[in-house]
This record gives C-alpha cells, sequence and structure tokens, in this order.
C-alpha cells in the first residue's frame, strides 16, 4: 500500500508541475522588454515633439535671424514683439545705431521676434507678424520689413494688421511672389513658437530686451556703444 501511495503521490506532483507559473526568469525576461518597449516609444515620443521638423526660415535659427558678420565679437540678442509700443521706440532711437554697427563689423546682431502680446489683439497678431518676418527672411528683405512693420504698428488692444497689408508691407520691402502664399499659408507659425519659447526658456519675459554677448543692458544708444566697444 505505502508503494502505491508513493507512487500516487509523484503523479500528482508531476501534474502540479505542469501547472505551475513562468519561472523568476521568464517573469524578468517580460518585464524587460515591456520596459525597454516603454523606453522606446518615449524616446520616439520625445523625438516628435522635439521642434527639430519645424519650418526654418532660409539662413535662420529655430530661435531667431542673424544678421551681420559671424566674425563680429559682439553678438547683439534684441528680442522684439512687433505689437509691442517700446519696441517701435526703440526701433526709432536706437536702431540706426544697430545698422551702423553691423555695417561697421563692430557687431552682429540676433533678431528674435517673439509673440508675447497675442492676448492684446484679437487676431493673435504678435504670432501673425512674427511669423510674416520670417517669409520676409526667405526673401532676403527681413530687416527692410521689419522697419515697415514698427513703421505701420497698429494700436494694442486692435485686430492688427490684415494679412493683406503684411502682404503689401512685404512687396513694399521688395519680397518676391512667394511671399504672399508663405503669409497666407502661416508657413512660419511653428518656427515664431519656438523663437518665442526659448525667450521664455532664456528668463526673458518683457520687450525689448537687448543683451550684449549674453549680458541685458540698458535700452539706450549710449549703454550699446559701451557693450559693444567693451566686447571689441
Amino acid at each position: 500500500m505505502s508503494a502505491n501511495r508513493a507512487a500516487g503521490r509523484r503523479k500528482q506532483n508531476a501534474a502540479l508541475g505542469g501547472r505551475r507559473g513562468p519561472s523568476t526568469w521568464a517573469i524578468v525576461a517580460v518585464v524587460a522588454v515591456v520596459l525597454f518597449a516603454g523606453a522606446v516609444g518615449f524616446g520616439v515620443y520625445r523625438a516628435g515633439r522635439s521642434g527639430e521638423d519645424i519650418p526654418i526660415p532660409a539662413g535662420a535659427t529655430a530661435t531667431g535671424v542673424p544678421i551681420g558678420q559671424p566674425a563680429a565679437r559682439a553678438t547683439i540678442d534684441l528680442y522684439v514683439d512687433f505689437q509691442c509700443p517700446a519696441c517701435k521706440v526703440y526701433e526709432e532711437q536706437v536702431g540706426p545705431t544697430i545698422d551702423e554697427l553691423v555695417a561697421a563689423g563692430s557687431a552682429k546682431v540676433a533678431y528674435h521676434p517673439v509673440a508675447f502680446l497675442d492676448r492684446f489683439s484679437t487676431t493673435q497678431y504678435s504670432t501673425r507678424s512674427s511669423a510674416a518676418s520670417g517669409c520676409a527672411q526667405d526673401a532676403g528683405v527681413f530687416t527692410a520689413y521689419t522697419k515697415l512693420l514698427f513703421a505701420n504698428q497698429p494700436p494694442e488692444n486692435s485686430p492688427g494688421l490684415p494679412d493683406e497689408q503684411l502682404i503689401a508691407l512685404g512687396r513694399q520691402a521688395g519680397a518676391g511672389e512667394g511671399f504672399a502664399t508663405c503669409v497666407t499659408d502661416q508657413r512660419y507659425v511653428p518656427w515664431t513658437r519656438s523663437v518665442t519659447d526659448d525667450a521664455s526658456r532664456s528668463g526673458v519675459n518683457a520687450t525689448p530686451t537687448v543683451k550684449v554677448n549674453g549680458q541685458e543692458i540698458d535700452r539706450t544708444v549710449e549703454a550699446l556703444r559701451q557693450a559693444v566697444q567693451a566686447a571689441g
């Protein structure tokens, strides 16, 4: 009888062994696969949101428009919003000095046309005008166009200039036929967001903000000349 009972227990244990769950190594392997898949998925998600695929105007970067000789020792970072009244004043008072310094090779400028003031327009004029300046950069008339934008600046708390007028100003600046399509298609709205986001990450929260070689300066001709001279 004892031999029969032992044989029965062996059969029962064998049956139970066939129904046991996965081994510890099998569980580890499954977890590793899941974690790897999750990591790959997260990487794809980050790549999809990195902004690397946004359209960027010719000769520009994801953060702005460089003007001047790359070898110039002084770099002027100029953060402006085309709807900002103080930016218009700065352009009128200091803009000619910036043009002079760039022409002499004493400084180069990185223009950052941000869209901080959309809330003061019923048509997101800050974004539309910044994106249009990207179209002007494509057309090779960025500087002339931005001066026209300031000269024709609409008041705050208004719809801002319609696209038709933005296009007319581009033609006045010398832009070609493709400029109108670029504006109406809002080609560089994603670029405007990139420029604005970068400015915010850099601690810029007001316009105009002016930096020379990374150091913020007062918004005067004297401060600009002193900072550029010190950099040279």
